[in-house]
């Protein structure tokens, strides 16, 4: 029993170490800020909240059943790391072009905060939570560590997939904690300094695009018996 203990919490600490660069909530936090200001504090803590669970829930599926609806569909994870590199490009590439609003600027009226809110709504899924949060490298992650958990015994396999659901789980609280303090950091920084620093993380995001694309290229190639 302490072996199989030990071996359970071998594995989380693992799955996190895996995790956590891809989903990278403390950089993330600083990319998705722009989302949430004008909000209040409540209102920001229930968005980041529904975030969060929208990734829990992504996430596990992802864990549980991603790999037979690719399967189903005949998508390859090179073919979702493309296509998740160009719709990060693409949010990335907007938020560059995009100019500064008077809610930007000046957003703490009542009024402001209730229309953002309600335009926020129909964000928080797509592109908040996926693909800036989560896409392909975190799919990628996920369907590694199934594939090297996979046991003879159904109860060492069960076993394996709960200890990478437990590393999920423990993301899925950081990513709810960094997104809910950012504006504090964000806030210090000071608004003018805020659009410096939104307009750095949009080129960061494009970058982490093209890089996520380019490297489904190269697996895409790879895959074709291509040698690069």
């Amino acid at each position: 029993m302490p072996e199989t203990l030990q071996t359970f919490t071998n594995l989380v600490f693992l799955s996190l170490i895996a995790l956590f660069p891809v989903v990278n909530p403390i950089g993330a936090s600083f990319i998705v800020s722009p989302y949430f200001s004008g909000l209040t504090k409540m209102d920001r803590r229930n968005a980041v909240k529904k975030v969060a669970i929208y990734v829990l829930i992504f996430c596990s599926i992802t864990l549980f059943v991603g790999h037979y609806i690719l399967t189903l569909f005949g998508i390859t994870v090179p073919v979702v790391q493309l296509a998740g590199g160009i719709m990060i490009c693409k949010f990335g590439w907007e938020m560059l072009g995009a100019k500064p609003t008077e809610g930007e600027i000046q957003h703490t009226e009542e009024t402001d905060g209730m229309t953002k809110m309600s335009d926020l709504r129909n964000k928080l899924f797509y592109p908040i939570a996926f693909p800036m949060t989560v896409g392909a490298g975190t799919i990628s992650v996920i369907f590694t560590l199934s594939a090297h958990t996979e046991s003879v015994q159904f109860h060492g396999h069960l076993m394996n997939l709960s200890a990478i659901f437990v590393a999920i789980l423990v993301m899925s609280l950081s990513v709810f904690l960094f997104y809910t303090n950012a504006s504090r950091v964000v806030k210090f920084i000071g608004t003018r300094n805020e659009q410096i620093v939104n307009r750095v993380m949009a080129f960061l995001i494009f970058c982490v695009g093209l890089q996520i694309a380019v490297g489904g290229v190269f697996n895409l190639l790879r895959s074709m018996g291509v040698e690069i």
